[in-house]
């Protein structure tokens, strides 16, 4: 079975490439979640976190500072800025891109509770990775 493929671009190079199940994304009129069949839209897309959820249910995480969206029936291509993605496979490597991730949204806004929000999000996810 096909599933939705997303595509995480910035400048420097791809961040992400895959098959997922779904992925929510820090749309500027609010979150939103996307899953294959969705309509076609294009969408700009504030700092924050875009979740994604692969098709054996693990879970990925990439901080964003700015960006847009293009979605399809079956394809989400993102273009950010800026992004980092939240992984690893111990806990050291966790917490450079968490610390990376932080750094990337402070300089993209100077919305201190928007931070706190994106960046405890992103904690409490990264936990369960461990």
């Amino acid at each position: 079975m096909e599933e939705l493929i997303v595509n995480i671009v910035t400048p420097y190079g791809e961040i992400f490439s895959g098959e997922v199940k779904s992925v929510t994304l820090p749309g500027v009129e609010g979150e939103f979640g996307v899953l294959k069949g969705h309509s076609d839209m294009l969408s700009l897309l504030k700092t924050g976190v875009i979740e994604i959820e692969r098709i054996n249910n693990e879970k990925d995480l990439v901080a964003i500072n700015w960006g847009y969206a293009e979605v399809r029936f079956s394809q989400v291509d993102i273009l950010a800025d800026g992004a980092v993605a939240i992984g690893g496979k111990n806990e050291n490597e966790i917490s450079n891109a968490i610390s990376n991730a932080k750094k990337l949204l402070e300089d993209a806004t100077s919305d201190k509770v928007a931070i706190s929000s994106v960046v405890s999000k992103i904690e409490i996810s990264a936990k369960g990775k461990l």
